[in-house]
């Protein structure tokens, strides 16, 4: 439970710094004419509503299993996370079309003012993706670390905007878009981002297998209890920040019955005790 706490924690975080950030950065960006930097503030306030969906999710997703979800609610988790690269994908979309519209609108230099804020702006998330992250890492949890990415983006644009700013301002006339010139290029970035998160967390959504050590080490637990013989087949599936898995374990045919689901019950008190995040565990014992 100390981990989960640690999840609402840091979403929580996020929750109450985007708006603040999102503020600075569009009221900066309209007073020093920098729409690089008005873009990443819009950006900011899509933030909020994600970073506020993957808290309520966290907190679904750890309720207890119920009549109605005899599995538990784990997917919210992995809804989030959908949702949270989808939302990657939508701000670098906004973004591209909002800087090909200033690219071919003449308008004037930004000021010098609005680098200090995007310094300021860079360091604070790059912070929070390193925080978010970590936390999302050690859980296993794809809207935590969808989150995350949410931040380093947000850190990514604004790095182009810098970039793109200093040079408009070293350039003076002429070079006035510049920064939309790197607020597009960062939406690449960005992008990439959001399609690349999407994929874990659709497979968790579609009950992918977990990766080959996940079940490897399952198997290897699971063989040292006494009586078994045989690991015939292990199914494990994410759910949520924990596991469920399905185990076929082979036995002596000539044991009792009640002999038999004793060893079934050894396996599965040995893989919930695990260092694995392991729900449950249905156990099939199968007779040489």
């Amino acid at each position: 439970m100390t981990d989960v706490r640690a999840g609402f924690r840091a979403s929580w975080v996020s929750v109450v710094a985007n708006p603040v950030l999102a503020l600075v950065k569009i009221v900066a960006g309209v007073l020093g004419n920098s729409y690089a930097l008005v873009a990443d503030g819009i950006e900011s306030c899509a933030d909020v509503f994600s970073s506020l969906v993957v808290w309520k999710a966290m907190r679904v997703s750890v309720k207890p299993a119920d009549a109605g979800h005899p599995y538990g609610h784990g997917k919210a988790e992995s809804l989030a996370g959908v949702f949270v690269a989808l939302g990657l994908l939508v701000a670098a979309l906004l973004i591209a079309v909002q800087s090909v519209r200033e690219i071919v609108t003449p308008h004037h230099g930004p000021a010098p003012f609005t680098l200090a804020v995007l310094l300021a702006v860079i360091v604070t998330k790059e912070l929070l993706f390193r925080f978010v992250g970590r936390v999302g890492n050690a859980l296993g949890s794809s809207a935590l670390k969808g989150d995350a990415w949410h931040h380093r983006s947000d850190a990514i644009t604004s790095t182009a905007a810098f970039v793109g700013i200093t040079v408009a301002l070293i350039g003076g006339e002429g070079y006035e878009s510049v920064d939309d010139w790197a607020a597009l290029l960062a939406c690449l970035v960005i992008g990439y981002n959001g399609v690349v998160l999407m994929q874990p967390a659709l497979d968790e959504v579609m009950d992918a297998a977990v990766a080959h050590e996940t079940e490897d080490r399952v198997r290897s637990m699971a063989r040292t209890v006494e009586g078994v013989r045989l690991i015939e087949k292990c199914r494990v599936r994410k759910s949520g920040l924990g596991l469920l898995m399905d185990i076929h374990v082979v036995v002596d045919g000539a044991l009792t019955v009640r002999e038999g689901h004793e060893i079934g019950h050894r396996v599965k008190d040995v893989l919930i005790a695990s260092e694995l995040p392991v729900l449950d565990v249905v156990v099939h014992i199968e007779p040489t």
